[in-house]
């Protein structure tokens, strides 16, 4: 073989060995301020193998510039963990409320279109103030109440099958997808959303957290309240930890309501 075959052959094995350049291709809805307008802007990256929609983030904050090459604002949003654990990357994401740290690109349909959780208020771009969850937290009492000046002992053992009932409920980490899925949690009604149901069914069956069970009971029989659920299931599809939030809305309707007819019978 000539020197001029054995030029094409190396440029045939160079492209063969070139990966392909692909682009990944995303509509963000951003809002400049909380009480801004909010429109759509559009950016194309270079694809990695592994992206997850986090990173394509971070591409877009390394080289802040839209689909027409023209230079913006780099865009906002939170994560801590990366691993499915803090809840604070929940994002709409193909018009699905999940997080964004266990969406992986290439599982998902172009262009891929990255919207703020709107059933709390908008702060940035895809930044969003969930203090309204961590309120119901305390309105509901979700904590085990053996804060003291001295050590309690151990306490009381739970069953195992209260346990493992228990185990399953704890994994919420308010991220809000529920919330966002939810048609009853809106600007119209005071609705406090399905996570609270798993927590208060949590507390009430702990032995130590069952002393303020009333309490709780009380706070799902307040204004949005438990009455307020529509029934519409939409929380446990799209629960990233597949909370068993349905079982738990029918187990506190079925305690509020046994409540309720106690209080009535005693006078």
């Amino acid at each position: 073989m000539g020197r001029e075959g054995e030029d094409m052959n190396a440029t045939m094995n160079a492209t063969e060995q070139r990966p392909e350049t692909k682009t990944v291709r995303l509509v963000i809805l951003r809002q400049d301020s909380a009480d801004g307008a909010s429109y759509e802007a559009e950016f194309a990256i270079p694809w990695r193998p592994g992206m997850n929609v986090i990173a394509a983030l971070m591409e877009i904050q390394r080289n802040p510039v839209d689909a027409q090459g023209q230079p913006v604002n780099p865009v906002v949003w939170e994560s801590n963990c990366l691993e499915e654990v803090c809840g604070a990357c929940t994002m709409v994401i193909n018009g699905k409320p999940r997080q964004a740290c266990a969406a992986l690109i290439d599982s998902l349909a172009q262009p891929i279109r990255v919207q703020p959780i709107r059933t709390f208020p908008v702060v940035r771009d895809l930044v969003v103030d969930r203090s309204n969850m961590f309120d119901t937290l305390k309105k509901i009492s979700a904590w085990v109440p053996i804060d003291g000046t001295y050590d309690l002992g151990t306490g009381p053992r739970m069953a195992e099958d209260d346990r493992q009932w228990a185990y399953e409920l704890s994994k919420c980490m308010t991220c809000g997808a529920c919330q966002e899925a939810c048609p009853n949690v809106n600007d119209r009604q005071a609705f406090i959303g399905p996570f609270a149901m798993p927590q208060v069914m949590r507390f009430n069956m702990h032995p130590t957290g069952e002393m303020n069970k009333e309490e709780r009971l009380e706070a799902l029989m307040d204004e949005g309240g438990i009455h307020e659920c529509g029934n519409s299931q939409n929380c446990v599809e799209v629960c990233p930890k597949g909370i068993p939030i349905t079982t738990a809305i029918a187990a506190m309707n079925r305690d509020v309501n046994r409540h309720a007819l106690s209080k009535w019978l005693r006078g």
